[in-house]
């Protein structure tokens, strides 16, 4: 098929959606108009938020063992995945780093429950920076960037985050929706805040588009209608919005074969554009990609708890967090008591475990949950009583366009497995380059302050002066990257180190390098 014909297919599939789109809350009987008021009394919207969080974490314990070991291809349904009955509890006792998308939330939450839900920018992106857990990818970026001074939203701004359009927005969203009922335009707006202190373009879409599905997941148990009408929330221009409706039209088109829409999906999307390490790679953290999965999910799964979470695990990929968003949002839609015994049998143990790095357990965030709902449907012009909580329901609004890596292809993955002791000279084709590594120790006696500074210049102008710790928590993710030079053509990227210490090296282990789109 040409490019042209491709191109026809898809603005048309696009048209069809956008009108499906418009007709969709007429044609949902059982949901509110816009602009008409609800009321959730505090029983359900209780049972709800425990659904929310406890599906999250049912899903993070399924799919936890198969992340991101099955990379450009699903996980074939003849392959077990293990379940058992006090499998949560055990995670919580031996590996509760699996549980890192909640709590980061929970990062926020605690952000938010004390210094109140208008607290600025700069005090969400300043307690993630400094917490003591890991980060990856555009977190971890951004934490470098935040720690040297560079605040949001320019902290995930992709000129200065190779990762702006990973995940990782997408999977601290989800506190944003649950405090948010029938209110998306509000949850967009937290969104904007939080979600570019690490993302922009795709990276941050994903996190509104998850967020507005667990705000109408309150309100309808509809699926196509809730993942449909969330999309409204994104501009119809942007790839992120072309992907998620291509998974709703292919679900239409093949109801009964979640593979071939993943097959789809895949030949249309996988290609990673952004993160270098997914670049001319099967690996791949892009958001509309994995927020794809959480969508298969949920259509294919139609409603069935175990069906949902079991389908967007062997999407592959995020394998944990994917399906911890799909159950989270089930779980809002059904409630807490909803969820099968099958799943929930050893919730019970964990309720009063505080998550780690953080002073919450499930039972402590249900209640601060309920509480900072509350105040956000206030801060709406709701109305908030013993009973309940009455909302005027929002209609919503496609928040502004963003486009990372734009006017950019990559064009080469070089593999280069090489030290830096003294200095190491590069020569590349094209207008932005990324080099990945770290900083290792070839001693015994590792000091762990040790921190490595790297003087980098292209084509004999310093850039800047890179600091990578031996200690990964604040080391900056990837060594050095540079985009949208002056000229599209040969440079030279020298990394020099200052005042090297031979008993640690800095390793440049591969460089991506891209130019300009003709």
């Amino acid at each position: 098929m040409s490019i042209t014909r491709k191109m026809k297919r898809s603005s048309f599939a696009t048209l069809i959606l956008l009108v499906a789109l418009a007709s969709a809350c007429k044609g949902n009987s059982k949901f509110p108009t816009y602009g008409s008021k609800f009321t959730l009394d505090s029983l359900t919207l209780m049972d709800k938020i425990k659904g929310g969080w406890a599906g999250q974490t049912i899903g993070c314990t399924y799919g936890g063992p198969t992340e991101f070991k099955y990379k450009g291809g699903p996980i074939e349904d003849s392959i077990p995945i293990v379940w058992y009955d006090d499998y949560p509890y055990d995670i919580f006792e031996e590996d509760p780093g699996l549980y890192d998308d909640v709590y980061m939330d929970l990062t926020f939450v605690e952000v938010m429950a004390e210094k109140g839900l208008d607290a600025p920018a700069a005090d969400y992106a300043t307690s993630f920076a400094n917490a003591g857990y890991k980060l990856w990818h555009a977190n971890q970026t951004a934490r470098y960037n935040i720690l040297h001074g560079i605040m949001p939203p320019e902290s995930g701004y992709w000129k200065n985050n190779p990762h702006a359009d990973d995940i990782d927005f997408q999977i601290e969203s989800d506190f944003i929706g649950m405090i948010s009922p029938g209110m998306p335009v509000s949850a967009s707006k937290l969104a904007d805040k939080i979600g570019h202190i690490t993302n922009c373009g795709d990276g941050y879409y994903g996190g509104v588009y998850l967020a507005s599905m667990y705000s109408y997941a309150f309100l309808s148990k509809d699926i196509p209608f809730i993942v449909s009408e969330a999309l409204k929330s994104i501009p119809a221009s942007s790839s992120y919005f072309k992907c998620i409706s291509d998974v709703i039209a292919l679900h239409r088109q093949y109801p009964d074969d979640w593979h071939r829409t993943w097959l789809e999906v895949n030949l249309r999307y996988g290609n990673e554009k952004g993160c270098p390490e997914g670049v001319f790679n099967g690996f791949d953290i892009d958001a509309k990609m994995n927020s794809a999965y959480v969508v298969i999910g949920l259509l294919y799964g139609g409603g069935d708890f175990g069906k949902t979470i079991d389908i967007a695990t062997r999407c592959g990929e995020d394998s944990d967090c994917n399906p911890a968003s799909a159950a989270g949002i089930l779980g809002v839609m059904n409630g807490y008591d909803a969820i099968p015994d099958y799943w929930k049998k050893s919730m019970d143990k964990v309720t009063d475990i505080d998550f780690p790095y953080t002073h919450l357990s499930l039972g402590k965030t249900y209640k601060l949950n309920y509480k900072l709902l509350c105040d956000a449907v206030r801060n709406a012009g709701g109305e908030v009583d013993p009973h309940g909580v009455t909302v005027t329901l929002e209609q919503p609004v496609a928040v502004p366009y963003e486009e990372a890596f734009k006017g950019l292809k990559p064009v080469e993955h070089r593999v280069l497995k090489k030290t830096v002791q003294d200095s190491l000279t590069l020569e590349f084709t094209g207008n932005s380059v990324v080099v990945l590594g770290d900083v290792i120790c070839l001693g015994l006696d590792p000091d762990n302050s040790y921190k490595a500074h790297v003087d980098a210049f292209i084509d004999g102008q310093k850039v800047e002066t890179v600091e990578m710790p031996l200690d990964y928590i604040t080391r900056k993710y990837d060594v050095f990257y540079k985009y949208c030079l002056p000229t599209d053509g040969k440079h030279v990227l020298k990394l020099v180190r200052v005042k090297p210490d031979p008993k640690y090296v800095v390793e440049a282990k591969e460089m991506v390098v891209y130019s300009a789109v003709k």
